[in-house]
């Protein structure tokens, strides 16, 4: 049973420290096109500028977050003091924040989080982004921590490393089990 725990720990391990896909051609116009193809309602513009701030805000974050190291040996530093941030849920949360300052007209963000059922594998988080009034399952995957700081995107419907689930369904799920943990008092 130890063995068996231990190899999948080094798997999970090892998947979650991969390298990257090889970048081609002109990703901010590759990521725009997407966007741009989520929906005839979509203003180019603002796909453009979404692109060109989730590449240029994820290099950014890598700065301030101090990455050097593949994604879990940099949650272990963040865990243990020795750098600021840079868990999944921060670049969910900081990207999210930072493309909905733009008040896009078309475009929605969403949270979603993974593996939260799964014991054997530890939960991540990501913002997604999907036309006005879509969900978002309809939407692209922006997830910067999976290789380290470098953007990864994907419609989420390809996105088949990971089962999205919306970030409130989970957080409802999680509260309503913390809420039958507890006990009731006593009657008096």
């Amino acid at each position: 049973m130890i063995r068996a725990l231990a190899c999948v720990l080094a798997l999970v391990t090892l998947g979650a420290c991969a390298a990257p896909p090889p970048s081609t051609g002109d990703e901010v116009q590759r990521l725009a096109s997407e966007i741009q193809s989520l929906g005839p309602d979509i203003d180019p513009a603002e796909a453009n500028r979404a692109a060109r701030i989730a590449y240029s805000y994820t290099a950014q974050l890598v700065q301030e977050y101090e990455i050097t190291d593949p994604p879990l040996i940099h949650n272990a530093k963040v865990n243990k003091g020795l750098r600021p941030r840079g868990l999944c849920w921060h670049w969910a949360e900081d990207i999210e924040r930072r493309l909905k300052q733009e008040n896009f007209q078309t475009l929605d963000m969403h949270r979603a989080i993974a593996n939260a059922d799964n014991p054997l594998r530890i939960d991540h988080s990501t913002a997604i982004i999907s036309a006005r009034g879509e969900s978002l399952y309809d939407g692209v995957v922006l997830d910067p921590w999976r290789y380290g700081g470098v953007l990864f995107w994907s419609p989420l419907q390809e996105d088949t490393r990971y089962d999205w689930v919306p970030r409130e369904v989970v957080l409802e799920k999680r509260r309503q089990e913390q809420v039958a943990r507890l006990k009731p008092y006593p009657a008096q």
